[in-house]
């Protein structure tokens, strides 16, 4: 199944199909998203907040660790997701935060999850009904069974460097470089990795169309470890890789902010991805 879905699409869908929508507005370090969500939303769409439901605590996981089962859970049902029913998630533009309830409900087994590309810009901007207020659905009966998508944790990024896989670093190129770190407390990235900026798979106000990404994307392929600061783009990168026909990709959860809680990991500065250190005998 294509993981985005177009306001067209998404309108024809909803004409006689039960669809439940989730809004993921969230920006980096502010908590306005469920405000924006009270001022308008799609129509019956559910806020769903990314910190505290998608995310667990910062700590040696990075700043945005998976979530729990739990607590996973317990949003999900609250949501009023259920196994059956399609679930289409959307965020403020383009999709990079939405992409991240794609990946979790992916990973725990529902079978049908797509985001709005373009996001609630596209939604309003094509003149699509709005509404405002807390809609509160009635409680779902999803039960996540996480496992359904390959991870891999720091130990396992540095295997998987050093015998010859590839690590792609999504972030921004200033902050792969080490020249503009405004975020994460140490600059640079794990050695080894090239960088293929999220941004650039993403063109007036959605992700690029598939062929354009095909050819953004020639250097990734099934197999290879996605990171970025903290989990969140790098599964924006992995929605962009499978609707270009992409598919077997690896998430590093922990990324950047979780590689770095640990100052014994080797850290490269620059545009060039350096070579990863040979394990000591």
């Amino acid at each position: 199944m294509d993981p985005l879905i177009d306001v067209v699409e998404l309108t024809q869908l909803l004409d006689g199909t039960a669809v439940t929508l989730l809004d993921v507005r969230w920006t980096l370090g502010e908590r306005t998203g469920h405000d924006a969500y009270l001022k308008g939303h799609l129509p019956g769409a559910v806020y769903v907040d990314l910190d505290d439901e998608l995310a667990s605590a910062p700590g040696a996981g990075g700043r945005h660790p998976l979530p729990s089962p739990e607590v996973f859970t317990e949003a999900m049902q609250r949501a009023g997701v259920d196994a059956d029913r399609p679930v289409v998630a959307y965020d403020a533009a383009p999709g990079f935060s939405a992409a991240r309830l794609w990946w979790l409900l992916t990973d725990a087994g529902h079978a049908d999850v797509r985001v709005l590309n373009g996001g609630f810009r596209a939604w309003r901007d094509a003149g699509q009904p709005v509404e405002s207020g807390e809609v509160l659905p009635d409680r779902g009966s999803f039960v996540p069974e996480p496992g359904h998508r390959p991870t891999v944790d720091a130990e396992g990024v540095a295997a998987h460097v050093r015998s010859g896989g590839a690590l792609h670093d999504v972030r921004g190129a200033e902050r792969y470089r080490g020249e503009d770190e405004t975020v994460d407390p140490v600059a640079g990235h794990i050695p080894g990795a090239r960088n293929v900026p999220v941004m650039a798979l993403t063109g007036g106000g959605g992700f690029l169309p598939a062929e354009a990404l095909r050819e953004k994307l020639a250097s990734v392929s099934p197999g290879d470890v996605l990171s970025c600061g903290s989990g969140i783009t790098a599964s924006a990168a992995m929605l962009a890789a499978e609707h270009a026909g992409i598919e077997g990709l690896v998430l590093y959860p922990g990324s950047w902010s979780g590689w770095i809680t640990d100052p014994s990991r080797p850290v490269a500065t620059g545009a060039e991805p350096g070579e990863y250190p040979a394990a000591q005998g």
